[in-house]
C-alpha cells in the first residue's frame, strides 16, 4: 500500500524518502520529543531514553523506504521508538515472574486514580516502579497495548504481562499511600 495524501506529512516523507537531510531533519523535529516522551516513560532514564531515540531516529531514516502509510507515520515511528526502549530493557535482563509462579489472583478491574490525584503525581510514582512492572503497566495503560501484544514485544508469557500489570497496581497504590496517604 503507498502512502496517501491521509498523511498530513506525506511531502516531507517523500523527500526523505529521497534522503532529504532537512525533511528528515523537520520530520525529526516534529516527532523527537513526543517520542522522547514515550521512550522515557518505559525506560525511567532521561540519557538512556536519548540514546534510544537517537538510535531509532537513525533506524527510521535508514528505513523509511518501508514505510508504506499502513498507519500514520507517527504511528510507525512511535512503533520503532517503543521496541527500542523494551530491547534497551531486555539488556537489562528484566526480571519477569510468571502468573502460575505468582499463586496470586489477577485483579482485572483497574480504575485510575486521576480523579483525586493529579497526573504528575501518578507519573512520578509509575516511575519509582520497577522496571518490570513500568514496562507492562506504561505499554498497557498509557501506549494502548494489550497484554497478548505485550507478551509478543517483551518475550514473554500472556499471563506474565498479566501477573506484572496487577502487580504494578499494586506497587502504584503502596506508593501512592505512602507518599501521598491515598488509600483507595
Amino acid at each position: 500500500m503507498e502512502i496517501g495524501n491521509k498523511d498530513i506529512h506525506y511531502h516531507l516523507i517523500e523527500a526523505a524518502k529521497r534522503y532529504d537531510q532537512s525533511a528528515q531533519f523537520e520530520l525529526y523535529n516534529l516527532y523527537v520529543k513526543a517520542m522522547l516522551n514515550v521512550s522515557f516513560r518505559i525506560v525511567n532514564d532521561r540519557d538512556e531514553a536519548e540514546d534510544v531515540i537517537q538510535e531509532a531516529f537513525v533506524n527510521i531514516f535508514k528505513n523509511i523506504d518501508k514505510y508504506r502509510g499502513e498507519s500514520t507515520f507517527g504511528a510507525w515511528v512511535k512503533r520503532i521508538v517503543i521496541n527500542a526502549s523494551i530491547n534497551l530493557l531486555k539488556k537489562r535482563r528484566l526480571d519477569f515472574v510468571d502468573v502460575d509462579e505468582a499463586g496470586g489472583m489477577i485483579d482485572d478491574d483497574f480504575e485510575t486514580e486521576e480523579e483525586s490525584l493529579s497526573l504528575p503525581v501518578i507519573k512520578s510514582a509509575i516511575m519509582e516502579l520497577p522496571e518490570g512492572f513500568r514496562a507492562v503497566l506504561t505499554l498497557y495503560l498509557l501506549e494502548g497495548y494489550d497484554h497478548k501484544e505485550i507478551g509478543e514485544v517483551l518475550g514473554i508469557t500472556e499471563s506474565t504481562s498479566k501477573s506484572q500489570f496487577n502487580r504494578a497496581k499494586k506497587k502504584l497504590r503502596e506508593i501512592l499511600k505512602e507518599r501521598y496517604q491515598y488509600e483507595r
